[in-house]
C-alpha cells in the first residue's frame, strides 16, 4: 500500500503547550487542516504537545438538512480523532439584512466573533483557519476589483492578533496559506478521508464563487503561475503597509493637530457629544512626497472613524491645493462633504478635518 502523501504546514506562532483550535466546516481544506495538526500533534517524535479542539459554525445559511449533515459529519470526524468540539449556531441571513452586509460578510464576522470570544474565554490560544494559496489568490484578485490599497491587497493575512483591551489575547493563524487546493485533496485521498462539499460553492451569485469558478480560470490561460503570482503580491502589499505604518507612526504626531487655533495662541477643541476635528498645516502638508501626503490624510481620517476611498482622498488633495478638480474648489472657506457624517474645510492656513454629529452625507 503506498504511503499517505504529506501536507506541509506552518508551525509559526504554535508552542507546546498551546490550547489550539481548528476550525472545522466539513470541506476539504478544514478536514485536512485538523487532520494534519492531529497527526503532527500525535506523533511521538517531534509532536506539537498541543492541546487540540475544534469549531464548527453553522450560519443558518442552507437548507436544515444539510447542515445538519455537515454537523453530524464534523461531530464523527472529531469523535474518531478523540477532539473536543466547541459548536456555535447563527442566524447570517437575519444579521446581513440588519447590519447592511453582504452573507459572506456577515458569515465572516460571526464566524470571527466566535473565534474571539473561544480565545477570551481561554478555550484557546489560537484559532486555526485552513485559507490556502488559492484562498489567498482568489481574496487578491476579489480586492483588486473593488480598488483596495495597499492594506487590501495584503488579503489574508497568515497571523491575525485578536483582543480587546481588558480582555484574554490570542491570535487566529492560518498554516495552509502556503498550500494549494489540489494538494489538499491529494492528501485526504491518500488518508482515504471524504469530506463535504457545501452547495453554495456553486452558487455563482457570490462574489467569490464567481471569482473561484469564472475569472480564475481564464487568467491561468493567461498565466499558469497566477495563483502564486497573486499571493506573492499580498505578500509584498504586507511588508510595505507594514513599513508605511512604522513611517505613519513616526510622523502623525508631529503632523496632526486638535481643534481649531484660537486668538493669543492654543486651540480650541469641541466637547459636543459625538464630535471630533484634526487639522494640518497646508505648509507641512506641502514639505511632504505625494505618497506620504496621501497616506497622511487617509489616517488622518481615519483616526476621525473614517475610511476614503481613492477618490475621496484625491478631494481632500484638491481641497488642499495639491490636484485640480472641477468640483472641488482649492480656497479658503471651501469644504468638501463625505459620507457619514465627515467633512473637510481649508482655512488660510489649515486644512481641517472633522465629524459633524448630524451625520450629514455627501450632497
Amino acid at each position: 500500500m503506498p504511503e499517505p502523501a504529506s501536507l506541509p504546514f506552518s508551525r509559526d506562532h504554535i508552542s507546546p503547550g498551546d490550547r489550539i483550535c481548528v476550525a472545522v466546516s466539513g470541506g476539504a481544506d478544514s478536514v485536512a487542516l485538523l487532520r494534519v495538526v492531529h497527526e503532527a500533534n500525535s506523533t511521538a517524535r517531534n509532536s506539537l504537545g498541543i492541546g487540540l479542539s475544534a469549531v464548527h459554525v453553522n450560519h443558518g445559511i442552507r437548507k436544515a438538512e444539510e447542515t445538519e449533515s455537515d454537523l453530524t459529519f464534523v461531530q464523527d470526524l472529531c469523535i474518531q480523532l478523540d477532539v473536543p468540539l466547541h459548536l456555535h449556531q447563527a442566524d447570517v441571513p437575519a444579521r446581513a439584512s440588519q447590519n447592511r452586509e453582504t452573507v459572506e460578510e456577515a458569515a465572516r464576522e460571526v464566524r470571527y466573533e466566535f473565534f474571539r470570544t473561544l480565545i477570551a474565554a481561554g478555550h484557546a490560544d489560537s484559532v486555526l483557519t485552513a485559507h490556502t494559496l488559492d484562498d489567498q489568490a482568489e481574496t487578491v484578485m476579489m480586492k483588486l476589483l473593488r480598488g483596495a490599497w495597499t492594506e487590501g491587497l495584503s488579503a489574508i493575512h497568515p497571523v491575525v492578533a485578536v483582543g480587546a483591551p481588558g480582555q484574554r489575547s490570542g491570535r487566529i493563524l492560518r498554516p495552509l496559506l502556503a498550500t494549494q487546493r489540489v494538494d489538499v485533496e491529494a492528501y485526504l485521498r491518500s488518508l482515504n478521508q471524504d469530506w463535504r462539499t457545501d452547495s453554495t460553492n456553486s452558487d455563482v451569485s457570490y462574489t467569490r464563487n464567481r471569482v473561484r469558478h469564472e475569472l480564475m480560470p481564464q487568467l491561468r490561460s493567461f498565466n499558469p503561475s497566477i495563483d502564486q503570482t497573486l499571493a506573492n503580491l499580498a505578500d509584498l502589499a504586507r511588508e510595505e503597509e507594514a513599513r508605511w505604518q512604522t513611517e505613519l507612526s513616526r510622523v502623525l504626531p508631529q503632523l496632526l493637530l486638535p481643534g481649531k487655533p484660537v486668538r493669543g495662541g492654543g486651540r480650541a477643541v469641541s466637547t459636543a457629544p459625538g464630535s471630533a476635528s484634526i487639522a494640518i498645516e497646508l505648509e507641512r502638508l506641502r514639505g511632504l512626497d505625494p505618497a506620504l501626503r496621501r497616506r497622511v490624510l487617509r489616517a488622518a481620517a481615519r483616526q476621525l472613524g473614517s475610511r476614503l476611498s481613492f477618490d475621496d482622498t484625491n478631494r481632500l488633495l484638491a481641497l488642499a491645493g495639491f490636484l485640480s478638480l472641477p468640483t472641488v474648489a482649492a480656497r479658503t472657506g471651501a469644504s468638501v462633504h463625505f459620507a457619514q457624517g465627515f467633512r473637510a474645510e481649508r482655512s488660510a492656513r489649515e486644512l481641517r478635518l472633522h465629524i459633524d454629529p448630524s451625520g450629514a452625507v455627501t450632497p
